[in-house]
């Protein structure tokens, strides 16, 4: 049976077919199985080579550093020296996708087709393909768990975000409306004031020698200043408060499409676990 290999994958189904075949193809590389032996490194070694394989099948699918960092849980810095060939495994896995990509590893293509088969135990020595099958198992648990983990803790991250930002829009919410409950006072209290103020001019203009009128009519003068002033006030804090409120509510609709993302992306999760699974049919 011929494998076509997507060397430039475009697509989720096309990366996690390269990931596969470069994982495989470097596990029963002669040197890789060498080193694999050792069960005390086993474990640490397919791991390597699992984000090794992802890291590199994502490169080649034109995905950037941070994105292949943030979708396979690594950080940057691990990413980086898998794609630059300065881990081990990053090295190895380079290797085999060079040596696919010449036609050099035919070998190695018919041991996969083995695979496929359910002849593994034909490429390496029952012993040995026993022991490689619990650990493989037992990473698949362990990465599994983590992986639920990871997920749940994020998700209960971005609910407790968006409900703080709930609160924090309602707190703005009633803010907003004691202000604006100030400022229709004030605004009433100047109307008010304007009246008073109005009455009291015309009282001066008939009162004009009585000093105590004319007193009354500055300080009253000084009263409207003074609430202007506060109007002023008023009405700079309910636009900033506005303003709040919309950048609340962006961030709340920018946390629902990332929830609506992430679900998308366990959905993707569970696609590749299966795959994985038939591939080891």
């Amino acid at each position: 049976m011929e494998i076509e290999i997507p060397l430039n994958p475009i697509g989720r189904q096309e990366i996690h077919q390269l990931e596969s075949i470069l994982l495989f193809a470097t596990l029963f590389r002669p040197e890789v199985i060498e080193l694999i032996k050792d069960s005390a490194e086993r474990l640490t070694w397919v791991d390597s080579l699992a984000v090794a394989a992802g890291a590199i099948a994502r490169e080649k699918a034109g995905m950037i550093t941070s994105e292949i960092a943030r979708e396979l849980g690594r950080t940057e810095q691990t990413i980086r020296k898998h794609l630059k060939g300065e881990s081990k495994a990053g090295q190895l896995v380079r290797e085999t996708y060079e040596l696919i990509k010449q036609g050099k590893l035919d070998e190695l293509i018919k041991t996969i087709e083995i695979i496929e088969k359910g002849g593994l135990k034909e490429v390496i020595a029952k012993e040995e393909y026993e022991k490689l099958m619990k650990e493989y198992e037992k990473l698949k648990l362990e990465y599994e768990t983590v992986k639920k983990e990871l997920e749940k803790m994020k998700e209960i991250a971005k609910l407790a975000e968006a409900e703080k930002a709930q609160e924090e829009i309602e707190r703005l919410r009633k803010e907003l409306e004691k202000t604006r409950v100030d400022f229709e006072r004030l605004k009433k209290e100047k109307k008010n004031i304007e009246k008073e103020l109005m009455e009291t001019k015309l009282k001066l203009m008939e009162l004009q020698s009585k000093r105590v009128e004319e007193e009354k009519l500055k300080q009253l003068e000084e009263e409207v200043k003074r609430l202007e002033n506060q109007l002023r006030e008023k009405e700079e804090e309910i636009k900033r408060l506005n303003e709040e409120k919309r950048s609340l509510v962006q961030k709340i609709e920018e946390l629902e499409a990332y929830k609506i993302k992430f679900e998308n992306i366990k959905d993707k999760i569970e696609k590749i676990r299966m795959e994985l699974e038939k591939l080891l049919e």
